[in-house]
């Protein structure tokens, strides 16, 4: 494990594989409604015991959570690396906003700040292992936030984050899963939490059954169990999730299905530390691990053919995805 040296961590790693904590990907942690969510949760599942207390701005949404994400996705990324991190992150507005494919407007940076003040307000009170350790704690799901802006305009020059200890012990314990690039592109708050769900129980088997009511329950729908299960058969019909498919069977039964093998880091073809240096040097600025990821998935949508030399495909590869942007 990599312990943090430094007070602060500049997050400058360009297109970072996206990834999410474990333990918000299971449990309810964020609304899905686009009002302000005032009402205390609470939920219990398998010895896990979960109250999320919101502020008087309301509960952070899942949108909301793409901050975090973003976050986790900057330290991954150097741990990979072998740097040193710190939960306190220094970032620009605007490679948040456009990692997270929102618009850059005007209005976009006020709603960042509304983000953060939800994130910072809503109160997590847990018995949830992360790390391997279990305690039973409060906390937010940001403990700090500060933003620096030119006087003159208004514009932001930077934004400093502080995460909370358990969000950054599930970092340390690398206790996250990487995400489809394609879920920022989900604007349904009902999409984003059932790819999650998806993501964290189907992952890399072919299959995933969950029956409805216990779907509902772990999607944190307020809506009524009949107003659910017409959403849930509208996503099926319109078929827009990443990597998986659902489908309804007998028995008030979905089915999740994964669409292709996913590739993570890790598998497919290995590269030792002179290709890692080489991608480091065409691609100063990328995250190594997550371009590497990709070719991977390239590599397997494309039939997983024997490469004579695999080292020379991926950096030949490399140049021209740097090329592209």
């Amino acid at each position: 494990m990599i312990a943090a040296q430094r007070d602060f961590f500049l997050c400058d790693i360009f297109d970072a594989s996206p990834k999410d904590d474990l333990a918000t990907m299971e449990h309810p942690v964020f609304s899905l409604a686009t009002r302000p969510d005032l009402a205390i949760r609470h939920y219990a599942h398998n010895g896990a015991r979960l109250t999320v207390t919101p502020s008087v701005r309301g509960r952070a949404t899942i949108h909301d959570k793409d901050i975090l994400i973003y976050c986790i996705s900057q330290l991954m990324a150097a741990l990979n690396a072998g740097r040193s991190i710190s939960r306190t992150l220094c970032l620009t507005a605007h490679d948040l906003l456009v990692a997270t494919r929102r618009d850059t407007g005007g209005d976009s940076y006020a709603r960042l700040v509304e983000a953060f003040e939800r994130l910072a307000g809503t109160r997590i009170t847990t018995n949830l292992a992360v790390g391997g350790i279990e305690t039973t704690s409060g906390f937010g799901l940001i403990e700090a936030w500060e933003i620096i802006r030119k006087t003159r305009g208004g514009r932001m020059i930077s934004v400093t984050v502080t995460l909370s200890d358990w969000l950054f012990r599930a970092v340390l314990a690398k206790s996250v899963l990487t995400l489809s690039r394609e879920y920022f592109g989900l604007r349904k708050p009902l999409e984003r939490r059932v790819y999650e769900l998806a993501r964290k129980h189907c992952g890399q088997q072919r299959e995933w059954r969950i029956a409805l009511p216990l779907l509902h329950q772990k999607a944190g729908s307020e809506a009524p169990v009949r107003v659910f299960r017409a959403a849930i058969r509208k996503m099926i019909a319109a078929d827009g999730l990443p990597d998986y498919s659902l489908a309804e069977e007998p028995g008030d039964i979905i089915r999740v299905s994964r669409r292709s093998p996913l590739v993570d880091e890790g598998s497919g073809p290995l590269f030792g530390p002179e290709v890692l240096d080489e991608v480091r040097r065409l691609a100063p600025g990328w995250d190594a691990y997550a371009l590497e990821a990709e070719w991977q998935g390239f590599w397997a949508s494309t039939g997983r053919p024997r490469l004579r030399s695999p080292a020379k495909a991926y950096l030949a590869w490399v140049k021209g995805r740097v090329t592209r942007g």
